[in-house]
């Protein structure tokens, strides 16, 4: 991957001595301040964005681990339903090496049982260059049981709509502040986080993919300041939030549009990028059986 665009989120991250929760995002300032964040209680500032991480329809976003539990937020993924008896969890392919097992991870439900990775499969046209194949970061972990705490089995997004919504991304990642970026001092508040933003770009697949230049099929967001127009719950996207998820309402659904995939940075003017779920919709239907696609 070139630094100089973008930077991939999967969370590289030492353990700490103490095994603290990992929570997601930058979030705006004037935000954290609102809920209470300042010099020694710098993490009271996420509560309102882990109350919107909490809301019912995120509930199958779940964190993953790759130090066999002793700290989570490695990586995001989603939950997207049970088939024959296994759950299917919808996640960024670079998280994984290029040969990589689904047994890398363990993964955490929404209740807190663990499960282990039995199988994977990754977008055929992701080739971990994650510059020019960033719409194509995606892959699918079949798990070792179910899921049989993460709410209803969620909608996809496969409409063309996404230009100008207002989304919510999701993950278990790092948190951190647009003036300052991510630091572990913002961590404490327990579970995922959320925040919200409206699609300023989106860039339609190119087809046949080029083999030397963007194959398109992404989204992105730009983290904005308040006087450039930001909502009170805007951000972007912070390490170990890959392989969560975007959702955008549509006809009264929350559907997943996008899986978080990478972005150029943590502070004001950053942008993040998302896989673009309505561009894969025929591998996701055959990888994954029983979807359910609205627009």
């Amino acid at each position: 991957m070139r630094l100089s665009r973008r930077r991939a989120l999967a969370g590289l991250i030492a353990a700490p001595a103490i095994v603290r929760p990992a929570g997601a995002v930058i979030i705006l300032d004037s935000t954290w301040q609102a809920e209470g964040g300042g010099p020694d209680k710098e993490s009271a500032g996420f509560r309102a964005h882990v109350a919107l991480a909490s809301q019912p329809q995120f509930a199958g976003v779940i964190a993953l681990s790759d130090d066999e539990g002793e700290t989570w937020g490695a990586a995001s993924g989603t939950w997207l339903g049970n088939v024959a008896g296994r759950a299917h969890i919808l996640t960024a392919a670079h998280i994984f090496e290029r040969d990589g097992s689904a047994e890398q991870y363990l993964y955490r439900t929404p209740g807190g049982a663990l499960r282990h990775g039995a199988s994977i499969v990754f977008h055929p046209l992701f080739t971990w260059d994650s510059d020019q194949r960033t719409g194509y970061d995606m892959a699918i972990v079949r798990l070792d049981g179910p899921i049989d705490d993460g709410g209803l089995q969620p909608p996809l997004y496969g409409g063309r709509r996404e230009k100008d919504a207002r989304i919510v991304m999701v993950g278990f990642g790092s948190r951190g502040i647009g003036s300052a970026g991510e630091d572990s001092i913002y961590d404490g508040l327990p579970g995922k986080a959320a925040a919200e933003n409206v699609v300023a770009e989106v860039m339609e697949a190119i087809q046949p993919p080029p083999a030397s230049a963007d194959a398109g099929n992404w989204l992105s967001v730009t983290l904005r300041r308040e006087d450039e127009g930001a909502g009170r719950l805007d951000g972007i996207l912070g390490s170990g939030d890959s392989g969560g998820s975007a959702w955008l309402l549509t006809g009264g659904l929350w559907a997943i549009a996008g899986v978080n995939a990478n972005g150029t940075g943590d502070t004001y003017g950053s942008q993040s990028f998302f896989a673009r779920v309505s561009g894969t919709q025929d591998w996701l239907r055959s990888t994954v059986p029983g979807l359910s696609f609205v627009s």
